[in-house]
């Protein structure tokens, strides 16, 4: 046998076996696919539970999201809307379509996202009174990467319940100390607006200090992370702001969203 026939011998066995690990490879992912999205719905559910002050160990995390529905917002008009279909919704997809968000200039940009899209996903927690928690969609540059997370705020609509973010890249031990439960509880009890409809909720530099009165608004600076602490006091304030859930919180408040 020629030496040439052993080349060509090596190369068809390498191609057919390309051939089947390619074969192997993409049915993997089309018969993993169902339950990767089942998983990533999960994480998401558990976030949002977890940003309430919901979440149980030991509960089934379907059980628990029972009480929660979930309804679409215009940002643009501050009112529910049936203009998307809640079940195939992308929020975070959405921001980047030119058809269903907007560019922002640099004046209205507090949070650096770019660009804001036209509808969000809300999160309301019904009781036995009726609305007990509404939690909400944030995101916002820090120092390193963009933090994605919730804010759950009490039926008065003005009262934090919790916040936590699922993913950023910030540094550990420093902005990823947003991940931090002590840190956490700070925000819970904490008032979003002030008595003129303002939202002051903010991260100080530094520590609160608890004698004087906006300290209702405050919480503390994340230790040597100046710059994740104040991309987190924008991102809020973008979001309860104007630009964000202001005016869907206020239609609410009022009985018309």
């Amino acid at each position: 046998m020629g030496n040439n026939d052993t080349i060509r011998k090596t190369l068809l066995v390498a191609f057919i076996l390309c051939i089947v690990c390619s074969v192997v490879v993409s049915s993997a992912a089309v018969l993993l696919r169902p339950a990767q999205q089942l998983n990533k719905e999960l994480d998401k559910k558990t976030n949002i539970l977890a940003a309430a002050g919901l979440l149980q160990e030991g509960v089934p995390i379907a059980e628990q999201f029972s009480r929660v529905s979930t309804r679409a917002v215009s940002l643009d008009t501050g009112r529910f809307t049936d203009e998307v279909d809640i079940a195939t919704f992308d929020q975070r997809k959405s921001s980047k379509d030119p058809a269903l968000s907007e560019t922002l200039s640099a004046d209205r940009d507090l949070a650096k996202i770019g660009r804001r899209e036209k509808f969000a996903l809300v999160y309301l927690v019904e009781g036995e009174q009726g609305l007990d928690k509404l939690i909400l969609p944030i995101k916002g540059y820090g120092l390193w990467s963009t933090l994605y997370g919730f804010i759950a705020i009490e039926a008065d609509l003005n009262t934090v319940a919790g916040i936590g973010f699922y993913e950023h890249a910030e540094t550990p031990g420093l902005g990823g100390e947003v991940d931090n439960p002590l840190w956490k509880a700070q925000w819970i009890g904490k008032q979003v607006y002030d008595s003129d409809g303002k939202a002051a909720i903010s991260v100080v530099k530094g520590a609160v200090d608890q004698s004087r009165p906006e300290a209702v608004y405050q919480i503390d600076g994340l230790s040597g992370a100046t710059l994740t602490g104040r991309g987190v006091d924008n991102l809020v304030k973008f979001w309860l702001g104007e630009q964000g859930f202001a005016p869907f919180l206020a239609n609410l408040r009022a009985g018309d969203a």
